[in-house]
């Protein structure tokens, strides 16, 4: 069963100085577009993260500061990466949690206005724990029954990617699936708004996952002593909650969230 697209789907990965999304920096991207009629485009850069490479992080993936001193910066290439992913929907493995949500602070950065919100997300690590639970070289392996040749390049993996993501696709569309409540239901895997569905763990508002939807789909907080409680809520009756959020350590886009649900809740109030 192909992967049926209405517009284009961009999967990509990228190596960065460390896992902090607030803190750290992107030092490679690649992504691939596939196109509704399946045809493909490449784009792969390394970027200099104006900031150094931790050696342990240097270890896995292999980019030192000498590799990157001469290589463009995000803001220099901002531009054009904006422009290859255009209207698509975006995936990776893990983008949910990590790729996406530092890709969004790097756009945030330069000063580029993206918007995501209205892109589909599919994460096919998501998937392949709810189906295989294992990593990417084990993905790549049991999906494609290949061997990944130079894990931790960013174009090694985002191609592994989608072809694992492919592979799921044709492997699990019309199996039986029981979700944790014990409800089982016939995948449908073959388009983007089922992919998402089924890639997600949980339905964050700001990326990061410090502010999610609850099951009625109201924006809660996912962290903190108002874990649980609707953003609006708590913006209202303690309203310095929200100038702590700004001054802290959180990261950009959480930050233009916050400030869209406050000014929501402001409107709501005057009304």
């Amino acid at each position: 069963m192909p992967l049926s697209l209405s517009k284009p789907l961009v999967i990509f990965d990228i190596e960065t100085t460390g896992t902090n999304i607030v803190t750290d920096r992107i030092v490679e991207i690649s992504l691939v577009k596939l196109q509704p009629d399946h045809s493909r485009q490449l784009f792969t850069s390394r970027i200099n993260p104006g900031i150094p490479i931790p050696a342990e992080v240097t270890r896995i993936h292999g980019i030192t500061d000498e590799d990157v001193k001469d290589k463009p910066s995000f803001r220099e290439l901002a531009g054009q990466i904006k422009h290859f992913i255009d209207d698509a929907d975006l995936g990776g493995y893990n983008a949910i949690r990590f790729d996406i949500p530092i890709l969004v602070e790097e756009f945030m950065r330069a000063g580029v206005d993206f918007d995501f919100d209205k892109r589909r997300f599919v994460d096919v690590l998501n998937i392949y724990h709810k189906m295989e639970p294992r990593n990417l070289p084990a993905a790549y392996r049991f999906y494609c029954d290949k061997k990944l040749e130079a894990a931790h390049s960013a174009e090694a993996d985002t191609l592994a990617t989608l072809e694992v993501l492919l592979a799921q696709v044709e492997k699990y569309h019309g199996q039986a699936y029981t979700n944790k409540y014990g409800q089982t239901t016939t995948l449908s895997l073959d388009n983007m708004n089922d992919l998402q569905d089924f890639s997600y763990h949980s339905r964050f508002v700001d990326l990061a996952g410090t502010i999610v939807y609850n099951d009625k789909g109201v924006e809660v907080f996912n962290i903190g002593k108002h874990k649980g409680k609707a953003v609006t809520d708590v913006f209202r009756d303690e309203p310095s909650y929200y100038d702590w959020m700004m001054k802290a350590d959180f990261a950009l886009y959480t930050k233009k969230v916050i400030t869209s649900l406050k000014m929501r809740g402001f409107g709501d109030k005057r009304e």
